[in-house]
């Protein structure tokens, strides 16, 4: 009968996975080291509506989507994920306001000998309250103190545990004398399923302007190249119009009996161009309408500039 009762249960469990993954197109892929049952309990609450929060043992997992890679082949690629302390959280949500749900219940915890410290500890300056008979603990640990007013004062900041390293007998010792909780646990995401794709959750902090700012960057090198080659494309047009019409400004202001209209406006600013410099502060100081060459001879001004001829470089 126990037999048949776990039968039972890992059917009902299969179930509730693959009606799960019908039901929602993205996974989060979470680490639940060090999560109690009640922050358990308050994660699941904190997201209920939206999505739900699923554990099992791997090897539940893994024969589950086994079995439903036939249906959906991209199932496969979450096999490789399935390793170590591990849960799945299925959302209709938006991935961000979902990632950032996941990853706020955490809760203080003391440093353990043996654990892995997942940050750096910092045991900071100032009087501890201790009496002067402990300092041997911080003597132990090379952590400077002076005896201050009958108790115990570190002299500076103190690097005690580095990040990734495993927390000592006397570290441990030390921070619970002192009252220091060090560390927080919670989940972690190790990677995202959303249709058929698995990435990394720090895509999700790619913003729109990062975005943007690639894809701009990959136009003006494009347009450059295209430039360089002659080779006319979306961006480079303008940019070969603009250049072969300075061509022909440059050939027709060589050729003395060339005449065009535009051509001649140019050739009348360069033979008089104090006649356009009286003609600017004339304009602005009296606040009156420019007279008639003004504005020929500023529009001509602007021809022989730089500013493409009203064309910016993704126009």
């Amino acid at each position: 009968m126990p037999g048949g009762n776990g039968n039972v249960k890992k059917e009902e469990y299969f179930a509730k996975l693959y009606q799960l993954m019908q039901d929602y197109k993205t996974i989060f892929i979470v680490n639940v080291d060090n999560v109690g049952s009640n922050q358990m309990h308050q994660i699941r609450q904190s997201m209920r509506g939206e999505s739900v929060v699923l554990m099992g043992k791997n090897t539940m997992v893994r024969r589950a989507l086994r079995n439903q890679i036939g249906t959906n082949p991209d199932y496969e690629k979450l096999l490789s994920k399935v390793v170590g302390n591990i849960g799945f959280i299925f959302t209709k949500g938006d991935l961000k306001d979902t990632r950032t749900k996941i990853l706020a219940n955490r809760v203080k915890a003391p440093a353990k000998a043996g654990a892995f410290a997942p940050n750096n500890v910092v045991i900071p300056a100032g009087n501890t309250g201790m009496e002067p008979g402990k300092t041997s603990f911080f003597q132990a640990l090379g952590v400077p103190t002076k005896i201050a007013r009958g108790t115990i004062e570190i002299i500076s900041d103190v690097d005690i545990i580095k990040a990734g390293t495993k927390v000592g007998a006397s570290e441990a010792a030390l921070l619970n004398m002192l009252n220091i909780s060090p560390f927080t646990y919670g989940m972690t995401i190790i990677a995202v399923y959303d249709g058929g794709n698995v990435f990394d959750a720090s895509v999700l902090d790619i913003t729109d302007e990062v975005i943007l700012g690639h894809f701009s960057t990959s136009v003006a090198t494009v347009t450059s190249i295209a430039l360089a080659i002659g080779y006319p494309t979306v961006s480079s047009c303008p940019h070969l119009f603009i250049n072969g019409y300075k061509n022909v400004l440059a050939v027709g202001l060589a050729l003395e009996d060339y005449s065009y209209p535009h051509l001649d406006k140019i050739k009348a600013v360069l033979a008089d161009p104090g006649a356009f410099a009286q003609a600017a502060p004339v304009a602005s100081n009296n606040n009156k309408p420019a007279p008639e060459k003004a504005p020929v001879v500023e529009e001509e001004e602007k021809e022989e500039s730089d500013d493409d001829m009203g064309f910016g470089l993704f126009d």
